[in-house]
């Protein structure tokens, strides 16, 4: 009778425990493999829809006209502006007019007291009459000194210095006239006289006020014709010439007015590359008012037709200029070269990068990529420069769906 020991009956427990084990793992990985097999297959992922884009969406560009505008602003200046000033020292007695009120060349406008200039005239023409005195007693005594010559009662000597008082005489009388002359031409530019028509713009004194000379009274201005003055770059002021029309657009002013350009500066102004214009504007009728703000533009006709394209088709990705056009039925990017720009009607220039039989899109759409498919319904046309705004609201959407 054989007799099993205990170790090796421990080894064959443990050789048992390792069969069962194995074959529970097998039955489990045959049991996954049959439910992964029991399960549908995964459909393939279904193609993105092509983007839909409406005819106002897709423009083609056009062959049209870029004429340049030159556009500089300031404030209404009146040239025709006079200072009435005191020309002599005075107490203002009176002052006839006030701010606002017409005026017309030659007109009186107040009064000065001018007793000190009057005394001083009273003198010279004091002085006048003595020298004319002396003048008369000087000639009266060369004349008697002729006669005694002429009988040999005094020398040649006495004779000559009668000659020479009555020159002196003369000389006094011709210097007494002058000044004479003088303090009268300054009493009468004294007087308060309003040297143009126009308006009075301000009163820079009141009666009672004692008056120094040169003193500003009044200040006048004449409406009539006014001046813009502007500055343009210096490398647009070649486009300029005297006599050009100017279209001017006056703030509170729904219409705009004409002008043109009366002088340019011979030089740029000193740490700057600007230039000034003097623009001129008739204002007969007197609507408009010096110191209005005003900005003018002058229209430079262009007789060269050029590709453009609508401003809100252009886009920038990497400091690049850009735009989206649709071809064989997927978006296309087309970096493109611009030239010049018209924002008042809304167009640009493209010099290089598009062909002229391009379809684009002719507003700016978000996230969109390159080969995704695309279509458009109808035929591609203009769009208004009003469609822009509008199509902004549904850029986003239609570029993430």
């Amino acid at each position: 009778m054989t007799q099993t020991t205990p170790a090796s009956g421990r080894g064959a427990f443990t050789r048992r425990r390792l069969q069962v084990g194995f074959t529970v793992a097998v039955l489990a990985l045959a049991g996954a493999a049959a439910v992964l097999a029991s399960r549908p297959k995964a459909e393939p992922d279904k193609a993105a829809p092509p983007l839909q884009f409406k005819g106002a969406e897709v423009t083609r560009p056009l062959l049209v006209p870029m004429p340049q505008r030159v556009e500089f602003s300031g404030p209404l200046v009146a040239p025709q502006t006079a200072i009435v000033k005191a020309k002599a020292v005075g107490t203002l007695l009176a002052l006839d007019t006030a701010e606002g009120r017409r005026v017309k060349a030659g007109q009186l406008l107040g009064r000065i007291d001018l007793a000190d200039l009057n005394s001083r005239v009273e003198d010279r023409a004091a002085s006048v009459e003595s020298a004319q005195a002396m003048l008369a007693e000087a000639l009266r005594l060369h004349e008697s000194n002729l006669r005694l010559s002429e009988q040999n009662f005094i020398s040649p000597n006495a004779l000559q210095s009668s000659q020479a008082k009555l020159d002196a005489a003369r000389a006094q009388l011709r210097s007494m006239q002058a000044q004479l002359s003088s303090m009268r031409i300054g009493l009468r530019e004294a007087a308060l006289v309003a040297p143009i028509a126009g308006i009075v713009g301000k009163r820079h004194v009141v009666p009672g006020e004692k008056l120094s000379a040169e003193q500003p009274v009044l200040t006048l201005v004449d409406l009539t014709t006014l001046e813009l003055v502007g500055t343009v770059s210096t490398h647009a002021v070649s486009l300029l010439a005297v006599g050009q029309p100017v279209t001017v657009g006056v703030e509170g002013r729904a219409e705009p007015v004409a002008g043109r350009i009366d002088r340019i500066a011979p030089q740029a102004e000193a740490g700057t590359r600007a230039i000034a214009v003097v623009v001129t504007i008739a204002n007969a009728d007197e609507r408009l008012r010096a110191g209005q703000y005003a900005q003018a533009q002058v229209l430079i006709d262009d007789p060269t037709p050029r590709l453009t394209v609508p401003v809100a088709a252009l886009s920038q990705a990497s400091g690049q200029d850009q735009v989206w056009t649709i071809e064989h039925g997927a978006l296309v990017r087309r970096i493109v070269i611009t030239g010049r720009r018209d924002d008042a009607g809304g167009r640009i220039e493209v010099l290089k990068g598009l062909a002229p039989e391009a379809d684009l899109l002719a507003l700016r759409f978000e996230n969109l990529k390159e080969g995704a498919q695309a279509r458009f319904e109808g035929a591609p046309g203009p769009v208004a420069p009003a469609a822009a705004g509008a199509g902004q609201a549904q850029q986003r959407s239609r570029a993430k769906s």
